[in-house]
């Protein structure tokens, strides 16, 4: 049923609109592809289920805690390993190979701690009821998923377009240099944009986690390749891009697997990605950059 494959592609295009948000706010702000992203992501997720696993906490402060606990990650990131490359005024490809670096310890030492198999979130801990609608069944988990997805992206969307706070990082966005002569704390702006792009993904992180019932230490290396692939599709760097091109991605993944079948759900999804960079190389929402001699 055409309808019931659109609600099951809707949750989970937003989780992937999500932790592409965090990415693409990263690389907007800063200038950085942080390859560890997808490495907070997994940590997002483990720390909510040791969470509710061991001292019972109900999921909506798990989640709340994951969130804090993958932004702290992201600040101590940029403060001790990206904050030093911009001093010494690395070329982009430094920090990229640096968070390569952060993504494969934090990968490992996940793996050390807790394991290589699948763990899952206890069943009473999760909501289990479904709500019809026009003949479309939704579990109350996929509404969660939903609506907390789209209420971040609405408040993150909410404070960059409407708020002194969002100007300021707009102009950081267009020449750090410039924001820091108008009198803008960059650094500590640098700071926020990490936390927040961290804690974004972290709480992707648990609802993916809870969308498929499976925590495991590589869970953050697939979503890495298809957070590249959303705000390459969105146009690098665009916040409307992130969000469309996660939609895109999950609603292209879906169709595939019910109507040609789950071992071409990739490719498909990234078939249709790179027909689309082909009619439109810079995204859908990028500039086109003209090298000049």
């Amino acid at each position: 049923m055409l309808e019931q494959q659109l609600v099951n592609a809707l949750s989970l295009g937003c989780v992937y609109a999500l932790f592409a948000l965090g990415f693409t706010l990263v690389f907007g702000v800063l200038g950085v592809i942080n390859l560890s992203h997808g490495a907070v992501f997994m940590v997002g997720a483990y720390a909510a289920l040791q969470l509710v696993r061991h001292l019972e906490w109900p999921l909506w402060a798990a989640l709340l805690a994951a969130l804090l606990v993958s932004g702290a990650l992201g600040l101590l990131i940029d403060v001790l390993v990206l904050k030093p490359l911009r001093k010494r005024n690395a070329p982009h490809l430094i920090p990229m190979i640096a968070t390569i670096g952060l993504a494969i310890l934090f990968n490992n030492g996940a793996q050390g701690l807790f394991g290589a198999e699948n763990l899952r979130f206890p069943v009473e801990a999760v909501p289990s009821g479904q709500i019809e609608f026009g003949g479309v069944q939704m579990t109350v988990l996929e509404l969660a998923i939903v609506l907390l997805s789209f209420a971040l992206m609405a408040v993150l969307f909410a404070v960059m377009r409407r708020t002194q706070l969002g100007r300021a990082l707009r102009a950081i966005a267009e020449s750090p240099k410039a924001a820091a002569l108008l009198g803008i704390n960059v650094e500590g702006l640098f700071y926020l944009t990490s936390f927040t792009a961290a804690g974004l993904g972290g709480v992707a992180g648990v609802l993916i986690a809870l969308y498929s019932n499976a925590v495991f230490p590589l869970m953050g290396q697939p979503m890495l390749h298809k957070g590249i692939a959303v705000i390459i599709l969105g146009g690098m760097g665009d916040i409307r891009g992130a969000l469309l091109g996660g939609l895109f991605l999950g609603f292209a993944e879906v169709m595939s697997v019910a109507y040609i079948g789950s071992t071409m759900r990739d490719a498909v999804a990234f078939g249709l990605l790179f027909l689309v960079l082909l009619m439109r190389p810079q995204g859908l929402f990028g500039k086109v950059l003209e090298r000049k001699a």
